[in-house]
């Protein structure tokens, strides 16, 4: 019986071994996937031994394994789904049919956004997914580089990073993907300059706000195809340039607040006729506001507060129909008609801390009359007269409501921008 039993006994350990080597005998590939794996990550399960609902799920199987080795942190768990074949299934994954088979089915999604998981780089994982389409993950710890094989990836065009732990300069790799039409890198720490290819590039949606970019505005931010634009809480500096005209078709949301800009406010800016929101408060603009502004039919949301702004508000301006919140408080404007007067009284207009002081809550008169003693000029100063359309002769406002939450303003908080009206 004891020898019967170590028989038995061998023969189970050689099955066991044996299964264990199946796949390399029939066939080197799966063996040859792991040949590059650090030899502190041991191979997952075989996936050949498994049963996948498509070969492309088998094919990715070992790569989400071999990642979710390298999270240090998993505060709710997520990582205890990702067991077994059916990926479809795990926390974060999403499936569907890739484009270029529609029977197939594909790991097309990855949503991580709020799991805050920790790991030290995202190389070797998305960029080893043929089918991704989506890498949401803001509100995790992650960090390290962007592999340049990320651009390997013919169906990525939502890449989405945001309040992670990201440093150095801006990730050049992702200007290699060649459908990106979503870039969201705000709230990390990345530093030095944006490369001007950033806005030539066919997004949609750029959101860099919140990081540590330096640099004067590239002359070329005009020919950026973006709806959505948010450069705000970072350190640009100089003037909004001329070429932003070349936006006029498609900017939406502009954000440029808290920066350092300089420079008077370019007559061009009256071109942006699909404009709903812009904000560049709290910078170091001057100069009187261009009356082409007057042009925004669209606009809502007007901000620049917090600059060095001056003159005469124009009544044309303040006659916008659609206009909710016009903010110029902490400016030095001295001259104010009787619509944008209306807008005072109806709660559309702040301009306090101004120098018009026949209206309460005022710059002092010492105040105003130092800076109009400082010499102050801007380019082309005959074109801040200028209105390049034709203005309503009785404009309405809407009644005043609850401001909207527009997209870009929800950019400026920490978690993941819903796009949902």
């Amino acid at each position: 019986m004891y020898q019967m039993g170590s028989i038995s006994l061998c023969s189970k350990s050689l099955l066991h071994i044996s299964i264990l080597f199946l796949p390399c005998f029939i066939g080197v590939t799966y063996c040859q996937k792991f040949q590059g794996l650090s030899p502190l990550i041991s191979p997952p399960l075989i996936p050949e031994i498994l049963n996948f609902l498509d070969q492309r799920l088998s094919s990715v199987y070992p790569i989400i394994q071999v990642f979710k080795d390298t999270i240090t942190s998993d505060p709710f768990n997520i990582t205890e789904t990702w067991v077994g074949p059916d990926i479809c299934n795990y926390k974060g994954f999403y499936c569907t049919s890739p484009p270029d088979n529609k029977s197939a089915v594909a790991l097309a999604s990855i949503d991580f956004n709020g799991f805050q998981l920790s790991a030290t780089a995202l190389d070797g994982f998305i960029d080893q997914l043929p089918d991704l389409a989506l890498f949401h993950a803001n509100s995790n710890k992650f960090s390290g580089t962007i592999s340049p094989k990320i651009t390997k990836l013919p169906f990525l065009y939502e890449l989405d990073i945001s309040n992670n732990n990201f440093h150095g300069s801006f990730p050049m790799e992702i200007l290699g993907i060649p459908g990106l039409s979503f870039l969201d890198i705000r709230f990390n720490f990345f530093t030095g300059t944006v490369p001007p290819q950033v806005f030539t590039k066919g997004l949609d949606v750029l959101f860099l706000n919140n990081n540590n970019f330096s640099q004067k505005l590239p002359e070329n931010l005009g020919s950026t195809t973006v709806r959505y634009l948010t450069l705000a809480n970072n350190k640009f500096i100089g003037p909004i340039p001329r070429s932003i005209i070349k936006a006029s078709a498609t900017l939406r949301e502009v954000l440029l607040l808290n920066n350092l800009l300089t420079g008077c406010l370019p007559y061009e800016l009256g071109f942006l006729r699909e404009l709903v929101l812009f904000d560049a408060g709290n910078n170091l603009l001057t100069g009187p506001l261009p009356s082409s502004l007057g042009c925004l039919a669209k606009l809502e949301q007007f901000n620049l507060t917090g600059n060095l702004l001056y003159g005469q508000v124009p009544e044309v301006v303040c006659a916008l129909g659609n206009l909710v919140n016009l903010s110029l408080s902490s400016n030095y404007f001295t001259e104010l008609g009787p619509t944008c007067r209306k807008l005072v009284n109806s709660g559309v207009l702040d301009i306090k801390k101004n120098c018009i002081h026949d209206l309460p809550d005022q710059r002092s008169v010492l105040e105003c009359d130092a800076f109009s003693l400082q010499p102050r000029d801007c380019p082309n100063p005959a074109s801040f007269s200028l209105i390049p359309c034709k203005v309503p002769s009785s404009p309405s406002h809407p009644s005043i409501g609850p401001k909207r939450n527009l997209v870009s303003y929800r950019a400026l908080l920490r978690h993941a921008v819903d796009f949902q009206e």
